[in-house]
């Protein structure tokens, strides 16, 4: 039996029951976080694009809700604008060694399929899981070298999406094979659009979460697809890496849930700038520093962070910035946070942070990378006016499973993620925190918004 086959039968085999409590409570709390994430984006550019183009393109009304609009429509558009809008605040989750973006393009597309088919919260919570599982592996599979061209989240993320759907139809293992097969042949999405402050990155996500979507229903009615997308002479791993491990996809099944691996974001930025950010916010603690106190901090990265960042020099565009180590150290340094709220009025109009940007470095170091991406540490070198250079360290970022966002800090956010946009009423975001966390009762998720 291949890895791809072991990978497909699990998958098939999987039910509800075996869900141990630590991994369906987990699910609940990303849900609640990539929720938030997609109220955040109401209104922001390019979210309304998506919106006009599910109105023109898709029906008028349909089964599945779009969140950021309280529109309905088809499965497949609402999964579509859904994922755009969930991946475009950067406060969405991550899982570490896949380096995958998971709820952003598995709960919508999940989402859509059970409210089109009439699915429970449990139906829900356990189709999350088994695209979480499969995805995550895939994308460990692929490895390193994949992530260097592709956006991982956008490749791996429409395999992702599509078993979250195909376990949501019940699908058995054949079904699951032809399934993968549809789905990767699919799979796109490229890192140049950071060149350019382009709007590719929600593109991505939707493209993902919505093809996912087709795969499934398509498979469902009997297209087939190729028996060995993942590990074939012609398929993912030899077009998309060339440090692929086949072991890696069929890695503990059912014994390793890496769901629960899975990371949440405490910053509004990318995942890249979390370590050395929260490394230099505990050094200027520590030491009493004020910004105006140093006069350059080294960051020791890996090398995936440089491949990443290395491409913004100064951003463009707030969601951009979010791609500069400089600014968003910048703002930790004069502000003491990298919130949305941060971004939006101070990461591209303070001097102060503009100042303390150019101060910063990216410097390759063989421990972080050596470690990465099993563990994102975070190292920086500070020099201060009065001579003095400091070390700063932290082994897991906040947010990481080691220190993690307690269901007290997960609301807050959720709250804070509401208030920026002012999708809904506090009142209202209580009311919906309360539901997220009640999934598993829902018998019926067709109007659960």
């Amino acid at each position: 039996m291949s890895h791809t086959q072991a990978l497909a039968g699990f998958l098939a085999d999987l039910q509800y029951e075996q869900l141990p409590e630590s991994v369906l409570a987990r699910t609940e709390d990303l849900f609640l976080d990539w929720l938030g994430s997609a109220l955040a984006s109401q209104d922001a550019h390019p979210i309304p694009l998506f919106e006009r183009y599910a109105q023109h393109m898709g029906p008028a009304s349909g089964p599945a809700q779009i969140i950021v609009s309280g529109r309905s429509s088809s499965a497949y558009f609402a999964a579509l604008v859904n994922a755009a809008s969930s991946h475009l605040v950067e406060q969405d989750d991550l899982h570490n060694s896949s380096v995958l973006h998971p709820a952003t393009v598995v709960f919508p597309a999940a989402l859509a399929a059970a409210q089109d088919l009439g699915k429970s919260g449990r139906d829900l919570l356990l189709a999350a899981v088994a695209g979480y599982e499969a995805g995550i592996r895939i994308g460990e599979f692929l490895g390193r070298s994949h992530y260097r061209t592709f956006h991982t989240t956008a490749t791996v993320g429409t395999l992702a999406a599509a078993v979250a759907v195909g376990k949501l139809l019940d699908f058995n293992q054949e079904q699951f094979i032809n399934l993968l097969g549809t789905a990767g042949t699919q799979a796109a999405g490229l890192w140049e659009f950071l060149r350019d402050a382009a709007d590719s990155k929600q593109l991505h996500t939707a493209k993902a979460a919505a093809d996912g979507l087709l795969a499934a229903y398509l498979t469902r009615d009997g297209l087939t697809g190729a028996r060995n997308i993942l590990e074939g002479e012609q398929g993912m791993a030899a077009g998309m890496s060339s440090d692929a491990c086949p072991a890696k996809l069929s890695d503990r099944l059912g014994s390793r849930w890496a769901l629960v691996e899975t990371s949440f974001k405490f910053h509004a930025s990318c995942r890249h700038t979390h370590p050395a950010a929260d490394a230099l916010l505990d050094l200027m603690q520590r030491e009493g520093l004020s910004h105006e106190h140093i006069t350059a901090v080294e960051t020791r990265v890996h090398q995936g962070a440089i491949d990443v960042l290395g491409r913004v020099s100064v951003p463009q565009s707030v969601h951009q910035a979010k791609f500069s180590m400089g600014t968003v150290l910048g703002l930790i340094a004069v502000h003491g946070k990298a919130g949305l709220t941060e971004f939006h009025e101070l990461a591209l109009s303070d001097p102060a942070v503009s100042a303390f940007r150019g101060k910063v470095s990216m410097t390759l170091d063989p421990e972080v990378d050596g470690a990465y991406p099993q563990r994102w540490l975070g190292r920086v070198v500070v020099t201060t006016t009065d001579g003095r250079t400091l070390f700063g360290a932290i082994d897991e970022p906040k947010g990481d499973p080691g220190n993690s966002l307690t269901r007290t800090e997960l609301a807050d956010k959720f709250l804070r993620l509401v208030q920026f946009s002012a999708a809904r009423t506090p009142e209202q975001a209580v009311v919906l925190i309360g539901k997220v966390w009640d999934l598993r009762t829902v018998e019926l998720m067709n109007e659960w918004l």
